[in-house]
Order: structure tokens, then sequence, then C-alpha cells
């Protein structure tokens, strides 16, 4: 089968990636899986790194590059957005309170879908709204499972420590209670995608009179089921995309 596109540079590119897929490699590993001449897989692969598709590990090697994750999750969104609006109203309908799901990007948190409670006393998060990652129970989740270096560095100025967010990924939720706002209190739980990365968080958010200084308590076993029914319901949308 010939896979040529007829655009030499990208077939050329679309062979490093492809090499890449199987792990780290050196650029003599490069070289030997791909079949390319040195100067042309170097030249490549740095080309490469500069846009982020491919990056360098400890040892200098070359791996695929965080963008590919990136556009993996843009690509999975719609999927992801039309699967929460039902998930969210239920999930305001038994707990009470406003549901939002949140996606990080870059050093912000934003409120990408939302359910609000219809009356009384609210935190009322707009869609599209951009929230601190310092600070809060989603902000939370999504550092919880970050790559080690990328969490450490999302600790400084944090609300929250180290410790605490070893508790959470044995718990698989988070809770806050005044760390974003005064008065309001959260609690989060991770929306994994296919591969199990969380790709998302899935929070009930309203005053503390009502949610309580647990409010993980009161909550967490709801927020859990919700993020749980998402997550499963993309698995499900991957296979079925798989399959036609």
């Amino acid at each position: 089968m010939d896979n040529s596109s007829g655009v030499g540079v990208l077939d050329k590119a679309a062979l490093v990636l492809s090499a890449l897929e199987a792990g780290p490699a050196s650029l003599a590993g490069l070289v030997a899986a791909t079949g390319l001449a040195r100067p042309t897989a170097h030249r490549l692969a740095v080309a490469l790194e500069h846009h982020r598709l491919v990056a360098r590990d400890m040892q200098g090697r070359f791996t695929l590059g965080p963008r590919l994750g990136e556009l993996s999750s843009a690509a999975g969104e719609d999927r992801l957005l039309a699967a929460a609006g039902p998930i969210l109203a239920r999930l305001r309908d038994i707990t009470g309170e406003s549901a939002q799901l949140f996606r990080r990007q870059g050093d912000y948190r934003v409120c990408v879908a939302a359910a609000e409670r219809p009356s009384g006393l609210r935190d009322s998060i707009p869609i599209g709204s951009q929230l601190t990652m310092l600070a809060g129970s989603a902000a939370q989740i999504l550092l919880a499972w970050e790559e080690p270096d990328r969490l450490h560095r999302g600790l400084h100025g944090a609300a929250f420590n180290a410790a605490a967010l070893a508790s959470i990924r044995r718990r698989g939720w988070a809770q806050s209670v005044g760390e974003r706002e005064p008065g309001v209190a959260s609690v989060s739980a991770g929306v994994r995608s296919p591969s199990g990365k969380v790709i998302a968080a899935v929070s009930v958010s309203g005053p503390l009179e009502r949610m309580s200084r647990q409010p993980g308590r009161m909550h967490a076993p709801a927020v859990l089921a919700a993020t749980e029914r998402l997550t499963e319901s993309l698995r499900r949308a991957a296979t079925d995309a798989a399959t036609k």
C-alpha cells in the first residue's frame, strides 16, 4: 500500500511521528526506524519540536509532544460537551446546587458547560469564564494527575499543596471551602478520556451555608457518579467511532 500523500515533507514528518509512537528515540533510533537520512531526520524532529508535536525526555531523546494530546482533546470536545448537558442537569437536580464542567487551558480553567440552580442563592459561573488554577476543587482535580514537573510548577502560589493532591488521587474527588471565593464551597471529580487521562472536571458549587464545611460528605458520591457516566459516554463514543 502506497502511503505517500504526494507532499514529501509531510510524509517524512509523519514517519517521524509514527516512529515515536513506539516510545522515546534517539536520533540514531529515528534514522533506523524511518529510513531517513540523519540530517533530514534531525531537521524534521527539531522543526516538530518547535511546534510542540515532538518533545525531549530527560535523556535528550525525542518523544511525542504535548500538542498532540491537546489536539486529541480538542477533537473529543464536541462529544464531551454533547454528553455533558444532560449529565450536569441531572447532577444539579440531585444536589440542588449549580453544576459545571471545566477544562484546563494553559494557566486557567475554563467553564465549558453548566447547569444553573434555577432560583435562590447560587454560585453562578457563566460558560466561558476563566478561573484560576491556583484555587478551587476543579483546579485541584485538573492538576492532581498532571506529569510531576507540571504538577510541581502548578503548586507555586496555590492554595493547596502536594499532600492534598496525593489525597485527591487516592479518593478520586476534591473539595474546597472558600478557596476561590469567600463563602463558596465546591466538590469536583475528574472526567477521563478513553485512554484514561483526566481531561475535565465536573463540579458542584454553592454557598457555604448549604454546602457546609465538609461538602464532599454531602456531594462527592453524586459528583463521582456524574463523572463516571460522562467518562463511559466518551468511551462508548470512541468505540463506536473505531468500529465504523
